[in-house]
């Protein structure tokens, strides 16, 4: 373990003492002191899709830094670039017919709204800067995918930095299980900012880290696209964990009744081997630009490497020829069932859902079944920290400030994880979550309850 003061590293909680994880092979993990760990969150953040330690990846990122490691690509491109592209325009949803390569999710979200602003300016619509997007949400640490959030947790001491955006509450079952209230408020905030000012909206298909494995019902899909073709704004998808396979699909966007006009990739085409992400653009915006200044230029100087795409390209030869993308969706419909049966019975489990292998689980109170549990328990911390204990790694997020989110843990295991695997997985996590909520009971007996109102 390193803590803040045995490291000259800045870490991100100077009061968290960090495993020095020294080895992976497959979905294993081992630490300084040969204690090995079930990778249930792939790399922690979900973008080791392919596991640890594979030898095709890591072989065509030697075979392409022995040809070539680094160009720029604002003067130059590369063949690994070239075809990666290609590729990638092909398993990506119809319609979409050019990519560009960045260096990470954040930058991709960064640029996808750079590129909206960019199409309406380029169609003469200079008025059109405004972003709406859901509150509970989470896109990134830059400023820009920071002011994408409504969560004022997140942002910090930053908020005289952010652009001001508007943000709509999530219709989960909590607050809107039909889809209608959020398109009411979507309404109300398209009233607000001026139709005429609108860019875009920008959301995740399916959430992750914010509202794991959460989706939005198929009405608010379907007015999102009623209001697109009213009001003339283009629809954003933040696909960054769920591109390349996560959900089942290559791209989860696919399967809304809400085509977008951009979509935003990152941690699946790199599957943890090298940092690149992608936007995806539909030909109407290209053109957009075609047919205007024909310039997008702003980049960052490890968009498009060789070495980098060498290793997508290498990614997406793996989930095509191991059949990946439909192992996923089949086999994790079964983990959903299975996953959910464990955790039949434990009073704080409020709700299990998932896609692919993009699960979350959701606690609530259990003295009603509702409420949020109160934010001084802890409970997402201490499933991670007793998850760790019993050779598992998960990630839980926090009951929000707003009231929209509770204690959640993701569960999202790398793609080529085997069915004993899998099986290992559910029954630490659920030990873990069982163990947890016996210490949660008994503090609650002595703890008053909250009501709805009180979330």
């Amino acid at each position: 373990m390193v803590d803040s003061a045995g490291t000259r590293v800045l870490p991100l909680e100077l009061d968290r003492r960090y495993p020095v994880i020294v080895r992976g092979q497959g979905v294993w993990v081992e630490d300084a002191d040969g204690r090995r760990y079930l990778d249930a969150m792939s790399g922690g953040s979900m973008a080791a899709t392919l596991g640890h330690g594979r030898t095709d990846i890591i072989e065509a990122a030697r075979a392409q830094a022995d040809r070539l490691s680094y160009v720029h690509n604002e003067r130059l491109t590369n063949p690994a670039q070239e075809r990666l592209a290609r590729e990638l325009v092909e398993v990506a949803p119809e319609g979409f017919t050019r990519a560009r390569f960045v260096a990470s999710g954040s930058d991709a979200n960064e640029m996808a709204v750079q590129l909206a602003r960019s199409y309406h300016v380029e169609r003469g619509e200079a008025d059109r800067w405004q972003v709406i997007s859901p509150a509970q949400a989470y896109h990134g640490p830059t400023m820009e995918t920071l002011a994408l959030t409504g969560r004022p947790g997140l942002q910090g001491p930053f908020g005289p930095y952010l652009p001001h955006h508007l943000h709509i509450p999530p219709s989960t079952w909590r607050f809107d299980p039909t889809g209608q209230a959020a398109l009411d408020a979507l309404d109300e905030a398209l009233e607000e900012a001026g139709p005429g000012t609108v860019s875009a909206f920008f959301c995740e298909p399916i959430s992750a880290a914010a509202l794991p494995a959460y989706t939005p019902p198929p009405r608010f899909w379907e007015g999102l696209a009623e209001r697109r073709e009213r009001h003339g704004f283009l629809v954003l998808f933040d696909e960054v964990v769920t591109g390349v396979g996560r959900t089942g699909r290559w791209f989860a966007g696919a399967g809304t009744e809400c085509a977008p006009d951009i979509i935003a990739t990152a941690k699946g085409l790199g599957a943890g081997y090298v940092a690149i992400g992608a936007l995806l653009v539909r030909e109407h915006v290209y053109e957009a630009v075609a047919r205007g200044s024909r310039h997008f230029t702003l980049g960052h100087t490890w968009d498009g490497s060789p070495l980098a795409c060498a290793v997508g390209l290498a990614v997406l030869d793996a989930m095509r020829s191991e059949d990946l993308v439909e192992r996923v969706r089949d086999r994790g419909a079964r983990l959903l069932k299975e996953l959910d049966a464990a955790l039949g019975g434990i009073p704080m489990v409020r709700e299990v859902r998932g896609h692919g292998y993009l699960l979350g689980v959701s606690f609530v109170d259990p003295r009603d079944s509702d409420s949020l549990l109160p934010r001084e328990l802890r409970v997402g911390a201490r499933i991670d920290e007793a998850a760790f204990e019993r050779g598992l790694i998960v990630l839980s997020t926090q009951p929000t400030r707003d009231g929209y989110a509770g204690d959640q843990t993701l569960f999202a295991p790398p793609f080529t994880t085997t069915d004993d695997e899998l099986a290992e997985m559910v029954s630490r996590f659920a030990d873990t979550v069982r163990h947890v909520a016996e210490g949660v009971d008994r503090e609650l007996a002595a703890h008053p309850a909250t009501t709805g109102a009180e979330r």
